[in-house]
C-alpha cells in the first residue's frame, strides 16, 4: 500500500497541514500551542490520520483536554523522526509521547538505504547486499517493499539474513529515539493482528504486513524504557466497518480499505485515554 504524502487534500477533509518551528516536514495541523502542558504522537500513516476525519489523537485531545500535536507521517519510519531536531526536542518537552510501533522495512540498514523523510522510498543497496543477491537487478526498484518482495522471490534462505538484518537495526534505532525522548513515552501497536513471535510468513499479508517483521519479543525488550505498551488490535465489529466515515477519492478505494478505519482510530483512542490517564495522574 502506497499513500503519497503530498496528498493532504480530500473532498470533505482537510488535514491543515502545518509545520513546527525549523523542521522542514510536514504534519497534519492545526498547529498546536506549545506554551502550556500538551502531548505529542509520533508514528507513520495511521497516526496521521489519512482519510480520517478525526484520528485517534485528536479524540485523546477532546477526552483529555489537553492539546495533542500529531507528528504522524505517511509512510514514515523512526529515521524521519530521529533525523528532525526540532521534533524531538518539542516530544522531549511533552507530558507524555505516544510512538506508534512503526515498520523494520522503513529505515537505513547495513544492507540498504532509504529517503531520508519518505522512508518507504528505497534509494539502493549496499555493496553487501549486492554481493549476496548477485542475482538481482535493483535499478527498478522504487519502494522498499516492492525490493524485499524481489529478495523473497530469489531466494528464502538469502532472505532470513535481510530480515534479521532489518530487525537488528530497527531494535537498534528504537533504543536510540526512546533515550532521546525520555521516559514519558507509551508505545502503541495499532495493526489489524495482534503482537505476535510466530514467522512473519504466517501473517495473512506477508509483506505487506505493518509493522513489517516486528515481533512480540522485539517490543518487550523496550519495555525497560518506556512507561507502558499498549497493544491495540480492532474488535470485530469495528473492522466490519470498513471505510465507513473515511474520506477519500475515488482512486484511492483500495488505499482506504487496507488501513483502520474510523471505528478502529475510535477504539485506539479509548485504550489510550485509560492508560494516559493512570500515566499522568501518577506522574
Amino acid at each position: 500500500m502506497i499513500v503519497k504524502q503530498d496528498q493532504i487534500e480530500n473532498e470533505g477533509l482537510s488535514y491543515a497541514p502545518c509545520r513546527y518551528g525549523d523542521s522542514r516536514m510536514l504534519f497534519r495541523g492545526p498547529r498546536k500551542r506549545l506554551d502550556r502542558p500538551y502531548l505529542t504522537f509520533m508514528g507513520s500513516t495511521a497516526t496521521y490520520g489519512k482519510f480520517i476525519k478525526k484520528p485517534f489523537a485528536m479524540i485523546v485531545e477532546d477526552a483529555m483536554r489537553q492539546p495533542c500535536v500529531n507528528f504522524g507521517f505517511v509512510n514514515g519510519g523512526i529515521d524521519v523522526f530521529l533525523g528532525d531536531g526540532e521534533v524531538m526536542e518539542i516530544c522531549q518537552n511533552a507530558d507524555m509521547t505516544v510512538v506508534q510501533i512503526m515498520g523494520a522495512h522503513t529505515l537505513s540498514n547495513r544492507f540498504y538505504s532509504v529517503h531520508p523523510r519518505r522512508n518507504d522510498r528505497f534509494l539502493g543497496a549496499s555493496t553487501v547486499l549486492q554481493a549476496i543477491y548477485h542475482d538481482i537487478d535493483f535499478s527498478d526498484c522504487t519502494f522498499t517493499r516492492h525490493m524485499l518482495g524481489k529478495l523473497h522471490t530469489a531466494s528464502l534462505d538469502r532472505f532470513d539474513t535481510v530480515v534479521a538484518e532489518l530487525r537488528a537495526a530497527w531494535s537498534a534505532r528504537m533504543r536510540t529515539l526512546l533515550g532521546n525522548l525520555g521516559e514519558n513515552v507509551i508505545l502503541l501497536w495499532m495493526s489489524d493482528t495482534p503482537m505476535s513471535d510466530q514467522h512473519w510468513s504466517k501473517h495473512p499479508g506477508q509483506l505487506q504486513a505493518d509493522p513489517l517483521f516486528v515481533t512480540r519479543a522485539m517490543v518487550e525488550e523496550l519495555r525497560p524504557h518506556v512507561r507502558d505498551i499498549v497493544e491495540y488490535t480492532p474488535s470485530p465489529e469495528a473492522l466490519a466497518e470498513g471505510v465507513k466515515g473515511m474520506f477519500y477519492p475515488p482512486s484511492q478505494r483500495q488505499a482506504a480499505i487496507e488501513m483502520l478505519g474510523a471505528a478502529c482510530h475510535r477504539e485506539a483512542a479509548q485504550l489510550l485515554i485509560h492508560v494516559l490517564r493512570e500515566k499522568l495522574y501518577v506522574l
